[in-house]
C-alpha cells in the first residue's frame, strides 16, 4: 500500500466565512500519486474550518458566493450567532485568554470566534472519500470545499490531503 500526504495553501478573505472549492487540487494530487483505489482523507487541523462534500450551486451573489453557501451561513447564523461582543459565549475564558496571548501576535478579540469552533464541530474537519480507478466518488454533483468559518482575521491556512492505496 502507497501513502502520499500533500497539503493544500489557502487564505481567508473578507472576514465572512469563506469556502474554498479544493477539488481540482485533491483530483491532481491523486492524479500525481498513481494511486488508482483506495481512500482520500482531507483535513483540517484548524479547529475553526470544516471540509464537506457538496453540490456547487454555480449562481452566485455579488459577493461571488454560491447560492447554497449563502444559504448555509443564514443557517448557521441562525443556530450559532457570529460572535460580536465579549461574553456573548462562555469561551474564552480568563484561562483560555492567557494561553492565546502567550502565542505571538495574538491580541484578545481573535479571540472571540467561538462561532467558529462550534460551527466547525457541526461539520466536521475531515471528509474520507472513496478512490477507485482513479476517481474520486464524489457522485454527479459533488465538490470537496475547505470552509474557514472565522471571520475575526483573514489567516493562512492549510488543508491536508492523504491518499492511500494502490
Amino acid at each position: 500500500m502507497a501513502v502520499v500526504i500533500k497539503k493544500i495553501k489557502l487564505q481567508s478573505r473578507d472576514h465572512m466565512p469563506y469556502f474554498h472549492d479544493i477539488t481540482d487540487e485533491v483530483k491532481k494530487y491523486i492524479a500525481d500519486s498513481g494511486i488508482k483505489n483506495g481512500l482520500v482523507t482531507v483535513y483540517s487541523h484548524h479547529t475553526t474550518c470544516s471540509v464537506i462534500v457538496q453540490e456547487s450551486s454555480h449562481d452566485l451573489n455579488f459577493f461571488g458566493r454560491e447560492n447554497l453557501q449563502v444559504d448555509l451561513v443564514e443557517i448557521m447564523e441562525k443556530l450559532i450567532p457570529t460572535c460580536r461582543t465579549e461574553g456573548q459565549y462562555h469561551h474564552p475564558g480568563p484561562k483560555h485568554l492567557e494561553f492565546a496571548l502567550s502565542n505571538p501576535g495574538e491580541v484578545e478579540r481573535d479571540s472571540l470566534n467561538t462561532d467558529a469552533h462550534l460551527r466547525s464541530v457541526f461539520f466536521g474537519r475531515s471528509e474520507n472519500i472513496i478512490l477507485e480507478d482513479g476517481k474520486l466518488s464524489l457522485g454527479d454533483f459533488g465538490f470537496i470545499y475547505f470552509i474557514d468559518w472565522d471571520q475575526i482575521r483573514e489567516r493562512k491556512r492549510v488543508a491536508e490531503v492523504m491518499i492511500m492505496g494502490e
